[in-house]
């Protein structure tokens, strides 16, 4: 019996997987910030689901380093020691998300991909993972002679690069906060659509509307995002548009960065909601804007992964075949 669970910013997901590999027994959502730290989670959520744990795996949002992650978004840190000192387990295994994402992909089926770019599907080599969310989080996949093998990296927060007089503006307008460094999570991320509609709003000139600022106040990349889908605010559609197009550019960087012939996956929450953005808007044009190299971009298959439990799967997996002092090594 496998205790699996997916840290987020917003959401934290547990499961306990038996012999499938795919479906879980039990699974539970949790508020992340409605509890003071993970143990509290896990034990809360055992009380009601008894169970003989064997191993246990946990991705989080931020770096793994000596079995401790101080989660990027979150007010608490994950401790690996604690964890086990929960579960009556020797270890636990700790992985950032996006590499829980990427080694989580090996577990997809078909309905859980939609493709936007087909490319050469038979190419091979290396593929990426570049998730908008909460955050924005990036991670690799390389073929280690037998299997796609997983790395994790903190890609989403580099430094910004705008490409346009826009872009120009919007980094200047950030770089006014407490915090001059403007990363890729800045504006790629659900924070990052509010950042980019604050900016856009206030260089419009146009008042918000007062059903607009009760909708940002309870769920501000939510409202943008829905009011920009239902075509009711045109600076929602300017800022979604936006970030659709940075969010194309940073893929192809991280594409050309990984030579990733084998295809760019876009996980986190905010794909699988705009995908018709995806699809018909600058996505694509963004990706594959890179000079002469656009014909090797043209030519990666690019994917939306729309299950959204790709993490949990990822951590399950990653504790089932890792022996626990391989998982105690890597986090």
């Amino acid at each position: 019996m496998i205790l699996a669970g997916d840290i987020g910013g917003t959401h934290t997901r547990l499961a306990l997987f038996d012999g499938d590999k795919r479906n879980p027994v039990e699974f539970a959502t949790f508020g992340s910030r409605e509890h003071a730290g993970l143990e509290q989670m896990v034990s809360a959520f055992l009380a009601s689901r008894p169970a003989t744990i064997t191993a246990a795996g946990f991705s989080v949002a931020g770096p793994v380093s000596g079995g401790r992650v101080q989660a990027t978004n979150l007010p608490w840190p994950v401790v690996g020691d604690r964890l086990a000192a929960v579960l009556g387990l020797d270890r636990v295994a700790l992985v950032n998300d996006l590499y829980a994402n990427a080694y989580g992909i090996a577990e997809l089926g078909p309905d859980d991909l939609v493709t936007l770019n087909a490319g050469d599907p038979h190419a091979g080599g290396n593929a990426a993972v570049i998730s908008a969310g909460t955050g924005l989080g990036e991670a690799g996949l390389y073929w280690n002679g037998e299997r796609y093998d997983a790395f994790a990296s903190e890609g989403g927060h580099g430094d910004f690069a705008p490409r346009t007089e826009l872009e120009i503006e919007l980094l200047r307008y950030l770089m006014r906060g407490t915090d001059a460094h403007v990363s890729y999570e800045h504006v790629c991320s659900g924070l990052g659509l509010v950042n980019v509609y604050r900016f856009l709003r206030a260089r419009s000139g146009i008042e918000e509307p007062g059903w607009l600022t009760e909708a940002l106040a309870r769920d501000g990349g939510g409202a943008i995002g829905a009011a920009a889908t239902a075509c009711t605010d045109p600076v929602c559609q300017q800022a979604l548009a936006l970030m659709v197009s940075i969010y194309g550019a940073e893929a192809g960087n991280l594409a050309l960065k990984l030579l990733a012939t084998g295809g760019v996956y876009l996980g986190g929450g905010i794909a699988p909601r705009i995908l018709p953005q995806l699809r018909d808007g600058p996505f694509l044009a963004a990706f594959t804007a890179k000079g002469r190299f656009a014909p090797l971009l043209a030519r990666i298959p690019i994917h939306v992964i729309v299950n959204d439990r790709t993490a949990l799967l990822g951590a399950a997996r990653y504790a089932r075949d890792r022996p626990p002092d391989v998982a105690a090594a890597t986090g």
